[in-house]
This record gives structure tokens, sequence and C-alpha cells, in this order.
């Protein structure tokens, strides 16, 4: 592989974000895998390329990590402010629906459809015609942001009803829910907008500006809880108030690092763009592709409407521990892979795009399985410890419980559609994920149907239906890049499932016997649950990473993949 100069920098192509200025001494790396005549030997470049999506993953994935801890104090203050009632329903699913629009562009349709046409842009039109194509798109979904945005003012009653008929038989109830979703509306507006900067940055390899984003959401949820709730009648208003000020600021956030990399958009309306038109013909597919669970939430919370009071806050509390594993390792992977697999598609290099998936699918059994079993296994000190404060009681926390079992036995389906979906995305086949994702929510809502009214599972049931689905998804998206050739695995599956086996047995074990009695963590005082779930769960890291190593693992294997 050549090293090519590019004005007064030296590039190789196949490296992620490896740029070296002229005159400035090689890394000791890099001259190892490059003779005097240029080429790039053997198979460096894979383990170049790995060893950098390692780096952008654990740069994401620390942004990633204090997002949800912070996230996690914004949910035990509104717990303990609010509690899981009447006001936190009406505003959850106020919340939903513009939430709903944030995962569908910033973890979905827009990045997917977005992301793989403006890398060839990048790559193969230059500067200035790929600086149009981010004019004519920002301005294209602006507008239509805009007059969804104006919908969602206006027809809020109408929405409210759709989403969650069940409060229509308490006025107070749904008028409340009303008030709150025509000021989150806007959010829809913005964090779209947030979503077109974050997949230019992202491209520039600037992962960590799009991470940091989500920060700001939570510190304007903490400080709205904090100080000013007293301030609004009802109280809960506050919370809506700072969601729509969290929209503006972290689109006000990006806006400077756009500028630096000339990509700050402009105002340019045209409808003769090429690319605009083939971004925005996807867009709509991708939503189905790599989004039903999101969407399986939305129709999730029809059904839970009609359940007891408390249910949506309960399949929401649930939610966001279910949230912090599928953020931190699911959301990260896809958005580093998608570039760099757009890049091997375009470069036609099958045997390292074949690679990067094998690399993801690895990393994310070997982390989400044991996620997905302490989820599962200490839901109730984790739920205690972080929400039975003030107005959550001991029964809501069995309650959520039981909602957070049935999420992670999906959790594993979950984060695999967002490793195996950009595989087909990054290839521009979008009715692949479309029709597995149409399928996929059917059979899923035929769960529901059967858990809720069949089983009597009520809101576990929901969540049971919701993982099911996920793995469902996955296992047919896996099927598919198997049949068509577009993945091969590298050897060593079979006894890399052993060992992760035998890792989770002694994770398992040291959970059950670390974990005690479930009702002690429901009578203990606040500082005794937080030392003893901080103890049980370094304890568990310890025990699974530590059996892993003597059997052989290493961090440096997960950058060596590629080698030959």
């Amino acid at each position: 592989m050549p090293v090519r100069r590019v004005g007064t920098e030296y590039s190789i192509p196949g490296l992620v974000g490896c740029e070296i200025a002229a005159g400035c001494t090689l890394p000791a790396g890099l001259r190892a895998c490059i003779g005097c005549d240029g080429m790039m030997r053997g198979g460096y470049s894979i383990n170049i390329r790995l060893m950098n999506l390692l780096k952008a993953l654990a740069t994401i994935s620390s942004l990633t990590l204090v997002s949800r801890i912070l996230a996690f104090v914004r949910d035990v203050l509104i717990a303990r402010v609010f509690g899981a009632g009447a006001a936190t329903d009406a505003f959850f699913v106020a919340f939903k629906l513009p939430n709903l629009l944030r995962r569908l562009f910033a973890e979905g349709a827009f990045s997917q459809a977005f992301v793989p046409i403006f890398g060839e842009y990048r790559n193969r039109r230059g500067h200035d015609e790929t600086k149009l194509l981010v004019d004519h798109v920002t301005t294209m979904l602006a507008l239509i942001l805009f007059v969804v945005t104006v919908i969602g003012i206006v027809a809020a009653p109408l929405l409210v009803y759709i989403s969650a008929p069940g409060f229509a038989k308490d006025a107070e109830k749904f008028d409340l829910t009303v008030r709150l979703l025509r000021i989150t509306s806007p959010y829809i507006f913005f964090i779209s907008l947030v979503s077109v900067a974050a997949g230019i940055l992202n491209t520039y390899n600037k992962f960590w500006v799009p991470a940091f984003a989500p920060v700001l959401l939570n510190v304007c949820f903490i400080a709205g809880a904090l100080w000013f709730a007293p301030y609004f009648d009802p109280p809960i208003m506050v919370l809506a108030w700072a969601v729509f000020v969290a929209g503006i600021v972290q689109l006000a956030f990006q806006l400077p690092f756009l500028k630096k990399i000339g990509m700050l958009p402009r105002f340019r309306f045209s409808l003769k763009d090429e690319g605009m038109w083939r971004v925005i013909r996807q867009m709509g597919p991708a939503v189905f592709g790599v989004s039903i669970a999101q969407i399986s939430l939305i129709i999730n919370t029809i059904f839970a409407s009609f359940l007891v009071a408390g249910s949506v806050s309960w399949l929401y509390y649930a939610d966001r521990l279910m949230e912090f594993p599928n953020g931190l390792l699911g959301v990260a992977l896809g958005t580093i892979l998608l570039p760099s697999l757009s890049k091997c598609h375009a470069d036609n290099n099958t045997a390292e795009y074949s690679k990067l998936l094998d690399w993801g699918l690895r990393l994310t059994i070997m982390l989400t399985l044991p996620a997905a079993l302490a989820l599962g296994m200490i839901a109730v000190p984790l739920l205690a410890t972080f929400f039975q404060h003030g107005a959550f009681s001991a029964h809501d926390v069995l309650m959520t419980r039981e909602a957070l079992v049935g999420y992670s036995i999906g959790l594993i389906g979950m984060i695999l559609v967002k490793i195996l979906a950009p595989g087909f995305y990054a290839r521009q086949d979008i009715r692949t994920p479309v029709k597995i994702g149409i399928a996929t929510l059917a059979a899923t809502q035929l769960m529901n149907v059967l858990f809720v009214f069949g089983l009597q599972l009520h809101h576990a049931g929901l969540a049971l239906a919701i993982g099911l689905g996920a793995c469902f998804n996955s296992a047919i998206l896996f099927r598919f890049l198997r049949k068509r050739g577009i993945y091969q695995p590298e050897p060593g599956w079979a006894k890399f499932f052993v060992k992760v086996g035998i890792a989770l047995l002694a994770l398992g074990l040291a959970l059950w016997f670390g974990m005690g009695a479930e009702q002690s963590w429901l009578d203990r005082s606040g500082w005794s649950r937080i030392l003893h779930l901080s103890a049980l769960v370094a304890g568990g890291v310890v025990v699974y990473f530590a059996v892993l190593w003597l059997l052989g693992f290493r961090p440096g294997d997960f950058a060596k993949r590629g080698t030959s």
C-alpha cells in the first residue's frame, strides 16, 4: 500500500486518521511496517487500523461513561423528587417522542444514510463538493425538521392520544402530558441537527466531540431538578424546559468544531443535488433497519398506558440501566465502525471489511454477555442503590426489576444489531435491513400480545418482547452477512466461546455469593448499599477478567486480529 503525499502531509490509505506532517519522524510502529519503497507490509494496515479503533473506542466509551454516570445521577434525582407516578408517566411519554427521534437520527437512520455517502464525497470529490453536500443536506433537513416541530406542537393532543391512549381516561394526566410535549417538541429540531454535526465530525475522526454532547443534556436535567423545580407549577414542568435548553446547548457546543474543519453548514437550498437526494432516500428505510427496538419502545408505551399506574415509569428506569452498556459499547462500536467499513467498501477491500466485523463481534460478545448476566442477577441491588430514595418505593424496585430482567435477556441482541447493521449500510444496502426490521417489528408485537395478555407478564412482558425481538433481528442480520459472503469468521471462535463461557460461570458464582438476600438491599441505608454494590461490581469485574487472563486473553489480541 503506497504512502501518498497530499500537500504538506503524508497519508497512508487504509489508516483511520493517520497523517504525518512533512519533516516529522514516523512513529516506530509505523516505520516497522513501511519499507524503503514506501509500501505497506503484510497485514499491518489492519493491525494499525484496529489499534486506532481501540483508541477511538476507549475515548468514546470513556466519555459515554461520564454521560451515563451523570444520567444515573439525573435519574436518581428524578426518582427522589418526583417518584414513579402520574406526573413522571406524563413526562416520560412527552420526552419519549423527541428522544426517539434522537435515537433514530443520532444512532440510526441519519448516520447510516449520511456517513457512507459523506465519506464517499470526502474521499473522491474534494472539499468543495463535500461542503456543498453538507450545506444542501443540512438546509433541507432543517426545513423538514422545522415543519415536524410545528406539527409536534400543534398536534400534541393527537400525538399523546396515539402514543399513550390509556391516558385519555384521566383528563388531568392527559392535559399535563400535552403541555409537556409542546415544550419538548423543539428538541426534535435541535438534536437532529446535532446528529448532522456528529456524522460530519465522526467522519473526520473527531469522535470525542459528539460523545461529549450528551453530557450537556444530563447537566441541564440535574440543574433543573436540583435548583429550579420549586419555581414551576407543577414542578415536573422543569424537566421539559431542561430538554428544550439542552437541545440548544448541544448544538451550540459542536458548531466551533465544525468551523475548525471547514464544514460549518450554510443555508443553501437546492433541489438538484443528487447526493442530498441519495441521503434522503436512504434515511427513511434506515429507520427500520437499525432502530426497530426504539420503535418497539414507543409501541410498548401504548401497551403500558393501559396497565397499572407506574408501568411506564418502571419500564423507563429499567431501560435507563439497560442503556448503560448499550451506549457504552453498542453505540460506541457502531459509531467508529461505520466510517471504517465505508472506506473498506470504497477501496474494495473485502478481507479487511470482514476482519473489522469479526473484531467488533468478538468485543461485543466478550463485554456484553457479562453485562447482561450482571443486570439480570443483581437487578435489585442496582435498582435499590440507584433509585430507592424519597418517593421511589421498594415496590417500585421490585416492579422495575421484572422489566430489567426482561431487557437483560435481549441485551446481546440489542448491541449486536448496532454492529451487524453497519455491515449492510456501509455498502449502501438499505433493502436487506429494512426487510429484516419489518419482520422483527411484527414478531415483537406478536410477542407483546402473547406475553402481556396471554401469559399475564404485564410490563415485564413488554421488556422481554423487545429483548427477544432484538435477538431475532441480530440473528437474521448475521445469517445474511454470512450467506452473501460479506463476513467470514476468523479462526478460533469455538475456543473463544468456551473461554468466555467459563469466565461467565465464574462471574455468576461470584455475584450469587456476594449479593446476599435481595430483601436486605430493600431494608438497608443508602451508604451501606453503595459500599456493598461497589464491592460487588468491582469483585465481579476482577473475577471475570482474571479468569479470561488465566485462559490466555490479552488486550493486545484485539489489535492483532489482522496480522499475517
